[in-house]
């Protein structure tokens, strides 16, 4: 267990985000997230009735179709749970979503077309790690297919790169000071600046 023991206690509430990436066969790519909200105990629901232990209380699906290139070609919504029966009314609003692409503001635009009442606060959270799903699926899988078009001696010249890289400076481990940097985009790599004494002059 990566996380120190725990003082004794009682699971109350489950959530699971379950996401997956998809190679489809016409070149396209689906993303699907599924999140489900279960509860250890039952509980009246004015609109459901006895929701029992373990019944879902939020049971969400989202999928996306993206391009290579990351940009939204549909979107699709459903809501097989949700505590009230209007829930699953906003799922059409989530063809919003097509025509934006995964990157650089991409939860700004999201809010934008799905905030508050013109969207799911659960489905829109679920955007946030099918992102991050996506550039997993298809970033890794063209990184498979370079290395083994190169064990095959295939493949192509690899262009060179020009420009910032995108990941440059998006988290501690592509700080441009990293050694990770340093690795792997060298003319990038700004090294720490050292610390002067406080008698320098």
């Amino acid at each position: 267990m990566p996380l120190s023991p725990a003082v004794e206690r009682d699971l109350v509430h489950d959530r699971t985000i379950v996401c997956r990436g998809w190679r489809r066969v016409d070149g396209m790519w689906d993303i699907e997230g599924h999140l489900v909200d279960t509860k250890t105990y039952g509980f009246p629901n004015e609109f459901r009735g006895q929701v029992h232990a373990g019944q879902p209380i939020h049971d969400m699906w989202l999928r996306l179709t993206i391009d290579a290139d990351l940009s939204v070609i549909d979107a699709e919504a459903a809501t097989d749970a949700g505590p009230f029966p209007i829930c699953p009314d906003i799922t059409p609003n989530f063809k919003r979503l097509i025509g934006l692409n995964i990157g650089a503001g991409w939860r700004r635009t999201v809010r934008e077309r799905l905030g508050g009442v013109e969207g799911c606060t659960h489905l829109v959270e679920l955007l946030g790690p099918l992102a991050t799903t996506a550039y997993q699926t298809i970033f890794g899988e063209k990184s498979r297919m370079r290395r083994e078009a190169e064990a095959r001696g295939d493949a192509p010249p690899e262009a060179k790169k020009s420009g910032r890289p995108p990941l440059l400076d998006s988290c501690h481990a592509f700080a441009e000071h990293s050694p990770v940097v340093a690795r792997l985009w060298p003319d990038w790599h700004a090294k720490p600046a050292e610390t002067q004494p406080l008698d320098a002059e």
